[in-house]
């Protein structure tokens, strides 16, 4: 009879969370965006968060809640083929300056779009999901060839790039100070938050 390990049952809980992803453009495109902030407080499945906009926000947690955490990561880590998400600005010569790039998981292959759009996270910036093709030394950094179903772009990476890797989490991940990005959720009568979908930063604050 075959016995499942705890290694399995956290593969399975992930590849829930991974499938969980595939919802999040429908979802947002009802919503006025994605909730970034820091957890003051916890209080059960409730939690107290402090708004980059300097609000406070009480937190619900849906009973399936999917969460992943980001680690700390290096250009090291960025590998051909490796599938990642950029931050950035657009530049007037049509490469993307990545102020965050989060490595995704190998289960999200296949599951996030890879894709080139608008994002949330700063005035005129964008979200790209593609796959990495090469690398060079650039000026201040390096520059990333990634390329995704329609098209590719040039990445520039500086030092001051914040680079991360997605990795499975769990609720012990949030606690107070943790700083966190809500990508699903839905609004309640009470005027807090029902969140579905989120990222904890684990030892990194999220930047995208």
């Amino acid at each position: 009879m075959y016995k499942m390990d705890k290694s399995n049952i956290a593969w399975r809980t992930l590849g829930a969370a991974v499938v969980g992803l595939i919802f999040v453009t429908s979802a947002l495109a009802q919503q006025p965006g994605r909730i970034r902030g820091q957890i003051e407080k916890i209080d059960g499945a409730v939690l107290l968060v402090k708004t980059r906009e300097g609000t406070t926000l009480n937190v619900k947690l849906a009973d399936d809640v999917r969460i992943l955490a980001l680690v700390k990561a290096s250009l090291a880590d960025i590998k051909p083929d490796s599938f990642i998400g950029v931050a950035g600005m657009p530049q007037p010569d049509g490469s993307i300056q990545a102020f965050s790039i989060h490595i995704l998981l190998p289960a999200q292959r296949g599951v996030v779009p890879d894709r080139h759009g608008p994002w949330d996270a700063r005035p005129g910036s964008t979200m790209t999901n593609a796959y990495v093709q090469s690398a060079v030394a650039a000026k201040d950094g390096e520059m990333l060839t990634v390329k995704y179903k329609d098209g590719e772009k040039k990445i520039v990476v500086t030092p001051q790039t914040v680079i991360a890797a997605a990795a499975p989490s769990a609720k012990e991940d949030l606690k107070a100070a943790a700083q966190v990005i809500i990508f699903a959720w839905d609004k309640q009568s009470d005027g807090s938050v029902l969140a579905k979908l989120m990222y904890v930063g684990r030892d990194v604050a999220p930047a995208m």
